[in-house]
């Protein structure tokens, strides 16, 4: 079996070419597939030989891997290879013995760092992995991860992220809630952020010289633009977010100090998982607690807000407390 770091990208090469039962791939079609499914990941152009790729294909039909149903058909002198059950996809069995022991080895070398600063998420990730793909042999699945299997874009991650390492720029066609048909973005892509369940782009825009945030379930295609990479000189997104709840920031918007009087009852929840880190405590009383935060006011603010509706009450700034007396006074008007 083939060993090295773009075994898993060729394996779903030739997996995309023995699933296309509309073209007839031979080997040299197969080594082309492969060769361009690692440029497009790594950027590396070294070429895959003749030999790796009948080694990768005698390693997807063995029982270590997916036992694919894999026929070979001869078109005059040359032979051409394909799935002789169209349904099958390696994307569609689990993980195999092999990958099962990479993971193994991948998690014992992971968990040397568990405790220590800035790898918190090492835990989770374990159990995670674990749980997903049973490498303790756990028959039935004991943690339920939030996931939303119908979310749209997940398939342009890889593509995106590899853009950002290797930095090329976008030309992105995007088509955002309100707009009725797609628009062209020429975008250089700086960092990936997850939010809500939802994965997020920030780049500079080249047409506005300003940052951009799209949504990734947003995105209908992209391909690398030709244009000068613009490197990211002047963010840095491990403070970028710090004043603002969600991935809304909002050029040159102040930062407002925030006044919410919350009920006893939802109190112990808002301790716990504090609304942003500059919640403070600015009174109590036996049936309420004030609290402040600092933070620009934002869509995803609002939405927060909105959900704990019945049991706060924005106090400052004025003008926020106007928005939601007057989106108290709609919701009101629908249900009398």
């Amino acid at each position: 079996m083939a060993t090295n770091k773009h075994a898993t990208i060729r394996y779903h090469a030739l997996d995309r070419c023995f699933s296309n039962h509309g073209r007839k791939y031979f080997i040299e079609d197969l080594i082309d597939a492969c060769n361009e499914a690692i440029y497009e990941f790594a950027g590396i152009e070294d070429g895959v030989k003749r030999r790796q790729v009948f080694d990768d294909i005698a390693f997807m039909e063995s029982e270590q891997s997916w036992s694919i149903p894999l026929e070979r058909i001869k078109d005059g002198k040359r032979v051409f290879y394909r799935y002789s059950d169209k349904s099958f996809s390696i994307k569609n069995h689990g993980i195999s013995q092999a990958e099962a022991e990479q993971l193994k080895e991948a998690l014992t070398i992971l968990t040397r760092f568990k405790g220590m600063p800035q790898f918190e998420w090492i835990e989770e990730m374990q159990i995670r992995l674990e749980d997903t793909f049973k490498l303790k042999g756990n028959i039935q699945s004991s943690v339920g991860f939030e996931h939303n299997t119908f979310l749209k874009g997940l398939n342009h991650f890889s593509g995106i992220f590899n853009s950002i390492q290797h930095e090329r720029a976008l030309i992105i066609a995007y088509q955002g809630y309100r707009q009725e048909s797609p628009i062209r973005v020429i975008l250089h892509p700086w960092y990936l952020k997850q939010f809500n369940n939802r994965w997020f782009l920030f780049g500079l825009n080249e047409d506005y010289n300003s940052i951009t945030n799209l949504a990734l379930d947003r995105i209908i295609e992209f391909k690398e633009s030709k244009i000068k990479f613009h490197k990211n000189d002047e963010v840095n997104f491990d403070e970028y977010f710090d004043d603002v709840i969600g991935v809304t920031v909002k050029r040159d918007a102040p930062i407002e100090k925030l006044r919410i009087k919350l009920s006893k009852e939802i109190w112990p929840y808002i301790e716990s998982k504090p609304l942003h880190g500059s919640q403070k405590i600015k009174g109590r009383t036996e049936s309420e607690v004030m609290i402040e935060l600092a933070v620009q006011i934002n869509h995803e603010l609002m939405a927060l807000l909105f959900s704990y509706m019945d049991a706060i009450e924005v106090i400052e700034p004025d003008s926020l407390r106007e928005r939601f007396k007057m989106l108290s006074e709609t919701v009101y008007k629908k249900y009398i």
